[in-house]
C-alpha cells in the first residue's frame, strides 16, 4: 500500500477526486498534482459555456458539455480508472472516454467541483448486462438520474423502479473502482493482487457483498477452502 493509500484509508472525509485517482494507481502527491491540474483544466472549458442557472441546469450544461465533446464516450469494460478516462476526455482523438463506472466517476467528479450536490446509484442488473453505475443529481424538489452512458441520459426514466438498487456514496463509488481493479487482476491470474483490492474494497464499503463473495472465488482458486467459504458465508 502506498503512502497516498494510507492517508486515504485513514482520513474521515474521502475526498472524490483524490480517492479516485489514487484508487485509479496514482501512487505520489507530483503525479496526483498533475491530474487535479488536468481537471482544473476540464472545468475551465467547461466554465466558459455555463451559464448562471441552478443547481440542476448547470448539472445539465455539464452533461451536454461532455457529450458534444466526446460523442462516442461510453464503450462498455471500458475505462473505469479516472486517470485514463481524464485522459481520454482530453486527448484530441475521438476515441471511447470510459465504461459506466468511468463516466460517472467523471461526472460526479465535475460537479463536485462546480459544488453540485450528486451521487452515484448501483444496480444488480441493468439492460440485461449486470452490475452497473449511474449518477443521481440531488436537487430541493426531487432526485434526477443522469444515465451516463446515453446521449438523452438526463433525467433517465429506465432505472426508476429497478429493484435492484441501491444509492452510494463517494466511498462506495471509489469502492467500485477498487472492485474493478480487482476484477481485472482476476482475470489475469493475479488472484493475490485481485484479493488485495476486494479487500480495500470492504474498507471503504464494509456492505459491499460482490467483494465478500470474489475473494471466497480467488481464495477456492489458491486452493484455501476453509477460508474461501468464510467469505463466500457472507
Amino acid at each position: 500500500m502506498t503512502n497516498l493509500e494510507a492517508q486515504l484509508f485513514e482520513a474521515t472525509h474521502l475526498d472524490l477526486t483524490r480517492a479516485a485517482l489514487i484508487a485509479s494507481g496514482v501512487e505520489t502527491e507530483g503525479e496526483l498534482k498533475g491530474y487535479l491540474s488536468q481537471i482544473d483544466c476540464l472545468r475551465g472549458q467547461i466554465d466558459i459555456e455555463l451559464s448562471q442557472e441552478d443547481g440542476a441546469g448547470r448539472a445539465k450544461a455539464i452533461f451536454g458539455w461532455l457529450w458534444k465533446s466526446k460523442p462516442g464516450r461510453y464503450k462498455r469494460q471500458g475505462n473505469f480508472r479516472l486517470t485514463q478516462v481524464l485522459e481520454a476526455q482530453l486527448s484530441e482523438l475521438t476515441e471511447a472516454v470510459g465504461s459506466c463506472l468511468g463516466l460517472t466517476v467523471l461526472y460526479n467528479v465535475l460537479c463536485h467541483k462546480f459544488g453540485i450536490e450528486v451521487r452515484a446509484v448501483y444496480v444488480d442488473n441493468a439492460f440485461n448486462l449486470g452490475p452497473h453505475v449511474f449518477s443521481i443529481l440531488l436537487c430541493q424538489r426531487r432526485s434526477i438520474d443522469v444515465e451516463n452512458i446515453f446521449l438523452y441520459g438526463f433525467d433517465y426514466q429506465g432505472h426508476l423502479n429497478n429493484p435492484g438498487r441501491w444509492e452510494w456514496g463517494d466511498r462506495e463509488l471509489v469502492a467500485d473502482v477498487y472492485l474493478s481493479l480487482g476484477n481485472e487482476l482476476f482475470e489475469l491470474g493475479d488472484l493475490t493482487g485481485a484479493i488485495a483490492n476486494y479487500k480495500k474494497a470492504i474498507r471503504l464499503n464494509s456492505r459491499y457483498l460482490k467483494a465478500y463473495h470474489n475473494i471466497g472465488l480467488a481464495l477456492a482458486k489458491l486452493g484455501k477452502a476453509e477460508e474461501a467459504e468464510e467469505y463466500l458465508a457472507k
